[in-house]
């Protein structure tokens, strides 16, 4: 592949493209079992609002992280986990700045109703918010736990495509958080080396392996209570999608617990993404076909 070509699908991390638009799609897809308005040519554009909307969060994180990413511990697991060539494009001088701007510029979601611009303007903000924070000494993670809202909020923002702010989108967003902490967690355990040599204020840095270890468990059980609540509003797909999730996060959780090491958390971390994919994709499912 060309250097230049594969600077930009390390960029975008086009090997994870389909998860944001099912992310995006479930939360638009739960709102049409309460709300109506399902359509074929909607979901397709709800779709493309989630991959672009998403694609642009991950070029702006790369272009406000582009200078404190030039510095890494090696072997980057991290990098290595979520970038085909294991190199992070705009440090490496592969996609210089102004071209990643440009990238955020046209992958900006096109016009939407106004709830919906409003929320992605947010997670924008709450990305820089937390990527600039977490450099600046902490005694407490608040970055971490007010950042993540942006990941949490982003079905929420699919589901108000079509429905309107209402119980079901306040529990799937409580529901989606702790996960979205949890996975922060299992992040920030692989990237602990490079980010002590960064200077960064991670949850690991601020505290230590051990209880990070922990915070990942305690938010994963977290996680497990609100689906409780979640599961009252999906069809059978949706909950049989929930509890296949939740054990590959209780297995996950058992590796980092058992194995103490940073590559216990990269042999942990796909779990997580896998059951983010059974959790939408049962949603979805259960959405089109009725059950």
């Amino acid at each position: 592949m060309h250097p230049a070509l594969r600077a930009y699908v390390d960029l975008l991390r086009l090997q994870f493209f389909f998860a944001w638009p099912l992310l995006f799609c479930s939360g638009y897809l739960l709102a049409t079992t309460a709300w109506g308005g399902f359509s074929w040519v909607m979901l397709a554009k709800v779709a493309l609002i989630g991959f672009f909307g998403f694609e642009a969060g991950l070029v702006l994180n790369d272009y406000v992280d582009r200078d404190i990413d030039r510095v890494a511990a090696e072997p980057d697991r991290l990098t290595t986990y979520w970038r085909l060539s294991g190199i992070r494009p705009i440090p490496a001088g592969l996609v210089p700045p102004v071209h990643a701007l440009a990238m955020l510029i046209l992958t900006l979601p096109a016009p939407h109703p106004v709830y919906v611009l409003l929320l992605m303007a947010y997670c924008y903000v709450m990305e820089v918010f937390y990527q600039k924070e977490k450099q600046i000494p902490q005694v407490f993670p608040f970055p971490q736990l007010l950042g993540r809202t942006d990941f949490a909020i982003f079905p929420v923002a699919g589901y108000l495509c079509t429905g309107l702010p209402d119980t079901t989108a306040l529990l799937y967003f409580l529901f989606f958080y702790p996960f979205a902490i949890a996975h922060l967690g299992v992040n920030d355990l692989i990237d602990e080396e490079s980010d002590r040599l960064r200077g960064l204020r991670t949850i690991p840095t601020i505290y230590d392996a051990g209880r990070t270890r922990i915070w990942i468990a305690g938010f994963t059980v977290i996680h497990a209570m609100m689906a409780v609540l979640f599961l009252t509003r999906l069809t059978f797909i949706g909950r049989a999608g929930v509890y296949a999730g939740i054990v590959l996060l209780v297995a996950a959780n058992f590796i980092i617990l058992r194995y103490k090491t940073p590559d216990a958390g990269v042999k942990a971390l796909p779990l997580f993404h896998i059951a983010m994919v059974l959790y939408t994709g049962g949603i979805c499912a259960g959405a089109i076909l009725g059950w």
